[in-house]
């Protein structure tokens, strides 16, 4: 059983949540795009989506991931 020091937060920072939501964007644009047949717009957001990967890995590497020195999880209630 993981007690709250251990708990790794589950990807509740603002790096993960910054990540995802740029990668939800790009997924979504994409498959509305795959959809009218726009293989420019195909490709544009499948580079969001690695664009998303990349900020959300930079935002860790800069403090606002799980263990970083930024991160200020919330209690649970």
């Amino acid at each position: 059983m993981m007690n709250a020091q251990n708990d790794p937060g589950h990807g509740h920072s603002p790096a993960a949540w910054t990540a995802v939501t740029i990668m939800l964007i790009g997924f979504t644009i994409g498959t509305v795009a795959f959809f009218f047949e726009l293989a420019w717009l195909v490709w544009a957001s499948a580079a969001l989506v690695l664009v998303g990967w990349i900020i959300g890995g930079v935002m860790a590497k800069a403090g606002y991931g799980v263990k970083g020195p930024k991160y200020l999880p919330k209690a649970h209630s």
